[in-house]
Order: C-alpha cells, then sequence, then structure tokens
C-alpha cells in the first residue's frame, strides 16, 4: 500500500486478445507493455486463461506458468506492478471454463470439492510463481466470476451466499499461501450490490480479501436513465467506492476500482474522453481509494469476431499501440495527480441505506440504477453534498459515524 492513488489499465494484448496465451510472443508483449508504461501508468491487471493453464484438473502447464512470469518480468523491466486474476473465468462475454468442468464432467465450479481442490491448487501455483517478484501486487481470484452462479448467466452454477462465502474464504486462502502477504482479493460485477438474489453479496466484497474491489460499467441502466452527461453516469465509479464503505467493517478499508471504462455507443467515441475524465475525476474525490485501473489498455483487434460491439473500442490504445484521446485524458490526470495529488476531505453527509439483512442484503436493489438509493445519491450529488453511504443498523453508530468523519445521516425518503 501507497499512500497516493495508483492508477493502471487492464491489460489486453493488442495481438490475438487473450487467445495470445496460446502463440505467447514476448517481443509482441514487451511491444504492448511500452506502450503502457509511455502513458505513466504504474500497475496493469493480467488474464491467464484458465483451460489454457489448467486444462486438466491435475495439469497446470509449466510452460504457461513460466510464460505468466516472462510477462511480469517484462513489466518489471518498465516500471509496472502487476495484479494476476487466476480464474477466467468470463472476458467480454466469452466463457472460460476448462472441459472437466463442462458436458459430461459438468459439476459446480463453487461446490465440487474436487473442482475447488483443482482452483485452490492453481491459484496457489501461480501466487508461488510470482511471490518472489518485488512488483507482484497479488492475486484476484478471477474475474466476475459471480457472473457463473445466477441468472442471467443461461446455465448457473446456483449457490447460496454461504457457500459463496465458503468458497472465497478458500481460494483467498489458497492464494495467500502461494504468496504469503502480497493484496489478494475477489472481484465481481455490479450484481454482487444491484442484484437482489446474486449469491455474492456486497459483505463478502467489503470484508473478504484486502481490499474491495468495484467494476462500474454505466451500460448497467445507468446511462439509459441518465445519458450520458448525467450526474448518476459521470459519478458511477465514485457511487460505487463510497457504496462499497456502508459494508465495510473498518471505517478506511482500501477500495480498488479495478474495472472501469467508456462503453458505445452509450458514450460516444467522440465523447469518450470527456467520460473518462469526468470518471476519473469524481473517484479521485472519494477517501481511501487505492487505485484505478482502466478497462483496457488496447482495443479488440476488428479481425476477431463475434464480440459485442462494445468490446472493439474500450482501449486506451488501438490495436495498433496508438494512443487515444481517452488514453491522453488518463496520462495527463496521472501526470497531474503525482504533481499535485488530490487529497479529498471526508464526505460528511451520510446516505442510509436500509438493503435488509446486513450480510445477504436481499432487498440491495434499491441501491440499483432507478432504485431510492441510487436515485437519491444522484440527486444530492448534483446539489454538491457529496454523499458517503451507511448502512440503516449503523446509522445511530456514534463510534462508526465519528470514525468516518460523518456528521449528518439522511433517509433517500428526505432527499428531494
Amino acid at each position: 500500500m501507497t499512500s497516493r492513488v495508483r492508477f493502471g489499465a487492464n491489460y489486453t494484448p493488442s495481438q490475438g486478445w487473450f487467445h495470445h496465451w496460446l502463440d505467447f510472443d514476448l517481443d509482441a508483449v514487451r511491444a504492448d507493455l511500452d506502450s503502457v508504461a509511455a502513458l505513466g501508468l504504474d500497475h496493469i491487471r493480467v488474464f491467464p486463461l484458465w483451460p489454457v493453464f489448467q486444462p486438466n484438473r491435475t495439469l497446470i502447464r509449466p510452460r504457461a506458468v513460466e510464460q505468466l512470469v516472462l510477462l511480469a518480468d517484462a513489466a518489471a523491466e518498465r516500471g509496472l506492478d502487476v495484479n494476476v486474476d487466476g480464474l477466467q473465468g468470463h472476458l467480454s462475454s466469452f466463457d472460460f471454463l476448462p472441459s472437466w468442468t463442462q458436458t459430461w464432467h459438468r459439476r459446480s465450479i463453487f461446490t465440487d470439492p474436487d473442482v475447488v481442490t483443482g482452483q485452490a491448487d492453481y491459484l496457489r501455483t501461480l501466487a508461488e510463481a510470482l511471490a518472489d517478484r518485488p512488483n507482484f501486487i497479488g492475486m484476484t481470484i478471477g474475474n466476475e466470476v459471480n457472473q457463473f452462479s445466477a441468472g442471467p448467466h443461461p446455465d448457473p452454477d446456483r449457490i447460496t451466499p454461504v457457500q459463496a462465502e465458503r468458497w472465497l474464504d478458500l481460494l483467498l486462502a489458497a492464494c495467500e499461501e502461494g504468496a504469503p502477504g502480497k493484496l489478494h482479493l475477489h472481484a465481481e460485477y455490479d450484481a454482487a450490490w444491484y442484484q437482489d438474489d446474486q449469491p455474492f453479496t456486497p459483505a463478502h466484497s467489503a470484508r473478504l480479501g484486502a481490499v474491495t474491489a468495484v467494476h462500474s460499467w454505466v451500460f448497467n441502466g445507468t446511462a439509459q436513465r441518465h445519458g450520458r452527461t448525467g450526474t448518476a453516469t459521470e459519478h458511477h465509479a465514485a457511487y460505487l467506492v463510497e457504496l462499497s464503505k456502508a459494508w465495510a467493517e473498518a471505517p478506511h478499508r482500501p477500495v480498488w476500482l479495478q474495472e472501469v471504462g467508456a462503453p458505445a455507443p452509450l458514450v460516444p467515441a467522440e465523447h469518450a474522453h470527456t467520460f473518462t475524465e469526468a470518471t476519473v475525476v469524481n473517484a479521485l474525490d472519494c477517501e481511501d481509494l487505492w487505485g484505478v485501473t482502466w478497462w483496457c489498455s488496447h482495443d479488440v483487434s476488428r479481425t476477431l469476431a463475434d464480440f459485442p460491439e462494445l468490446e472493439y473500442s474500450l482501449g486506451l490504445m488501438t490495436s495498433d499501440r496508438e494512443v487515444k484521446p481517452a488514453g491522453r485524458t488518463i496520462a495527463r490526470i496521472v501526470r497531474e495527480q503525482r504533481e499535485r495529488p488530490h487529497r479529498p476531505s471526508p464526505r460528511t453527509t451520510a446516505l442510509v441505506v436500509d438493503a435488509g439483512d446486513d450480510d445477504t442484503a436481499p432487498r440491495r436493489s434499491v441501491c440499483a440504477p432507478g432504485g431510492a438509493v441510487f436515485e437519491a445519491f444522484a440527486r444530492l450529488t448534483a446539489d454538491g453534498v457529496r454523499p458517503a453511504a451507511v448502512l440503516a443498523s449503523r446509522a445511530d453508530d456514534a463510534a462508526h459515524l465519528a470514525a468516518r468523519g460523518i456528521t449528518e445521516v439522511v433517509t433517500p425518503d428526505e432527499v428531494r
């Protein structure tokens, strides 16, 4: 942990996307990382493909692990730290699950004892391989793996919140065994905060692992409802950062804005840089922000088929490594923050969040776009209030409020 906010990118290889692991080209990786470092960023988030690295439950390919280490070392040569997501899992609308969990071998990736043991072995192996690298930040269990646990996934492995917590605890422990003392965490897409029946809960995100990760995507109904320049749209990432703190047990638990991007056509290409600036500047006005990691480093090449249209244009750079306006915006913000870092003051007004039971949040849709908490937060923000969020169960807890610098509490019904 450092006192300054970290800035990075989710590394999407310019050649072959994440399929580059099948034809690993270290020179191409080095060229990509040169372009990332040139923006002034200090870290990347890396995505091994689970079926490529562990094609059989008892086979974790040594050569694939060696290539991951080579990538990490190439990053270190360019001043870039590395976070590694193990279970991919899900990326840009595509699922990558090994054959030993599917069809004739169909079994739950969350509860089958053999599968979970295999996952733990895999994560431990990756962590061990990087444990002695000074630029290794730590492991993220996987990318938005919660999407496999409930609808709208077409074939989910349904589980309970208790089973989700057990799975997270086991795999976080495996990461810690492999690389003791590193920053190990888990990361879910925003259904964890917004979807009533999602078994991965806000409490899991805000209490398990070294930091809380939030992923901010305004195609979730926010931009559709509020428009490209709406307060709720430009503050969505900041909202998730503040919302997560309502469930945190430590008053100043770090929050990592681990994914955020400018999705077309809701954010047209010609406006991506303005959305980028507003989103990052607003997030920087949140205390306890560990870092901002933009999605993504490079565009998906148009030579690859069947991606949703928006996925082709999310990069800070093109697939030819040409810096786009959003990339120049990020680079400027990074320079400014290193020269004159913004030190946000405490948010003294807190909006009450009543999602039912604190552990399972059965009514957390009040926090989703259109929900009472979401819309009240946007209205307060538009009025310049800089709201925080506090659980209803803590709204009268003087010690908790004082620890967070909160002096006033309001309910959604009181917001006009």
